[in-house]
């Protein structure tokens, strides 16, 4: 099933989740060395990358959508797709919900609660990254129809590559 939202001939949602998920670990690792010790602008960066991780999860989830809602009813991918998103709505909802406590604190650290929050909603990360990965690996979701090991380039039109086929 081809992805429905492309840039340049390649799927959105991919090209966007790697930034909420690298933001939002790094989050985690950062308040975990700030917690044992580390500088202390650690726990404020910690903050700022939960913020843009924040942005970019939203992001990446209105993309995501748009493969969602494509996904025939009653598959196998259409049950895998709704356990993802339900995995990342509730990290977004985690994640959040730490935001609002770090906004209206007098440190923008994070305690040990919060960061056992936090740890909690990474590992729901992994296991919705890993369904994402059961999505187009195992499943074809947002997978271009010609793909193939010798594919032709996402940038060259249909027609160009259809010429170049018949010269053979």
């Amino acid at each position: 099933m081809e992805s429905r939202l492309k840039v340049l001939g390649h799927p959105v949602h991919p090209m966007l989740v790697m930034f909420p998920i690298g933001l939002l670990v790094t989050a985690v690792i950062f308040d975990v060395i700030d917690a044992l010790g580390g500088p202390d602008f650690l726990g404020e960066v910690a903050y700022w990358n939960i913020t843009v991780g924040l942005i970019g999860g939203l992001l990446a989830a209105m993309a995501g959508a748009f493969d969602l809602l494509a996904i025939p009813t009653g598959t196998r991918a259409k049950r895998v797709a709704l356990s993802h998103a339900a995995a990342n709505l509730a990290v977004i909802l985690l994640f959040a919900a730490i935001w609002v406590v770090r906004l209206n604190a007098e440190s923008r650290a994070a305690g040990g609660a919060l960061i056992a929050i936090e740890v909690v909603a990474v590992a729901i990360l992994g296991v919705s990254a890993w369904l994402g990965g059961e999505l187009v690996d195992r499943l074809g979701v947002g997978v271009d129809a010609e793909a193939g090991l010798d594919a032709p380039s996402s940038l060259r039109p249909p027609a160009a590559t259809q010429r170049i086929g018949e010269a053979r």
